[in-house]
């Protein structure tokens, strides 16, 4: 495997350049990026800092600098060590202001101001914890989306993903021999979304899983045929209640959210 360092330059947290930067890398074979962050670079003295680690482990460099005369100084030293160095957003930022007639406002640390989305993002990660694992039933009228299935099926990453973009998710387990919440059928505004898994997969999570906590692995809980039942019944009780269905066998997180996410929104224009 060919290892190469990777400066990933930011004004702010870091979070842009992290996950585009990765978000690249994993498009290659083979290779294993040694990873320099430097987040909130607001000094001529941080980036004559970053040179210096940059001159000592030589790599590509990345960066979301908007201040000119910071991003002009990365740019030249740079080119005088010859190394290449990336703008992340610039072709973003030009295609914006050519569309839109407008100069940007370079000023750092924008996407992270105080305003009203960022309090809707903190209110409903206060959500979330509040209606974990089918906590706290009574509020499940106050969901922006509920999430229902078995034992992991993902639910409360999820429901955490998407609470960082401002939904309100509280999820459900469907536990074997336990009736659903009774205020969950009575619900009527959230989007109510199955989560399903194979029962293969289910059964080797779920043995990871009791391994971790060092207890019994010759249970119900990771017998293949009471999973293959279990799994029979949250569809059946899907399709019952007409609930959209995803499939997280073969998706991540991410990619899960996104697909309740693109449901949310047809929920809202129905």
């Amino acid at each position: 495997m060919k290892e190469f360092h990777l400066h990933l330059v930011s004004d702010a947290t870091g979070e842009t350049v992290i996950s585009v930067a990765r978000a690249a890398v994993t498009q290659f074979e083979d290779v294993h990026p040694i990873e320099h962050l430097w987040s909130l670079v607001r000094s001529r003295a941080q980036v004559e800092k970053i040179l210096a680690a940059v001159e000592a482990n030589q790599g590509i460099v990345m960066f979301t600098l908007v201040d000119r005369e910071l991003r002009e100084l990365l740019q030249e030293g740079c080119r005088a060590l010859e190394v290449p160095c990336i703008p992340l957003l610039d072709p973003v930022m030009a295609a914006l202001s050519a569309y839109l007639g407008a100069e940007s406002r370079n000023q750092p640390g924008r996407q992270h101001v105080l305003d009203s989305e960022y309090f809707q993002r903190i209110d409903a990660m206060t959500y979330v914890l509040s209606h974990d694992d089918g906590q706290s039933p009574d509020g499940l009228k106050d969901a922006n989306v509920i999430l229902v299935g078995v034992s992991r099926t993902s639910k409360t990453p999820t429901c955490f993903y998407l609470a960082n973009r401002g939904l309100k998710a509280a999820n459900v387990p469907i536990v074997p021999g336990l009736p659903l919440p009774q205020e969950l059928a009575a619900v009527a505004g959230p989007l109510i979304v199955g989560l399903m898994r194979n029962p293969e997969s289910l059964v080797e999570i779920r043995r990871n899983r009791l391994h971790v906590l060092n207890q019994d692995q010759e249970t119900e809980y990771v017998d293949i045929e009471q999973v293959r039942a279990e799994v029979s019944a949250a569809r059946r009780l899907f399709t019952e209640r007409s609930w959209p269905v995803i499939d997280i066998t073969r998706r991540s997180i991410e990619e899960t959210a996104a697909e309740v996410i693109q449901l949310y929104t047809q929920h809202l224009e129905a």
